[in-house]
């Protein structure tokens, strides 16, 4: 299966494996997606994941609450290959007030709205998570 945007396969993968509540997915490995993984993982999103060199795969434990339901409620692309979005430093937006995460790829590498904000950086938004 031809796979053209790295980024919709991890976040279609995510959003399928807490709709299943699966304990933990298994993507292909690449740098951006480890840097959005990184961030998902800091902003608590996920619990965390593992690199298997071996077959070039990573796997990515969800998280969950006492209830057995998902910390992810959501998860949507935002820039697509067909139509990129590029926006400043001021037109960020925050996800429901503030409880979801904004990521976007800066000059800086792969971060979160607030911190691309605070530092005033600007660039490619790829996706909201809340």
């Amino acid at each position: 299966m031809a796979r053209h945007d790295p980024v919709s396969d991890l976040l279609t993968r995510i959003r399928n494996a807490k709709d299943a509540r699966h304990k933990y997915v298994d993507i292909d490995v690449s740098k951006l997606k480890l840097s959005i993984l990184k961030v998902f993982q800091d902003q608590g999103f996920i619990e965390n994941y593992i690199v298997n060199d071996a077959k070039r795969q990573v796997r990515i434990f969800l998280k969950y609450t006492q209830g057995r339901s998902p910390v992810i409620q959501g998860l949507v692309r935002k820039s697509k290959p067909g139509l990129r979005r590029y926006l400043g430093s001021k037109e960020i937006p925050r996800v429901l007030g503030g409880m979801g995460v904004a990521i976007m790829s800066t000059s800086k590498g792969i971060l979160d709205g607030e911190t691309a904000r605070n530092n005033n950086l600007g660039g490619e938004i790829l996706c909201l998570i809340w």
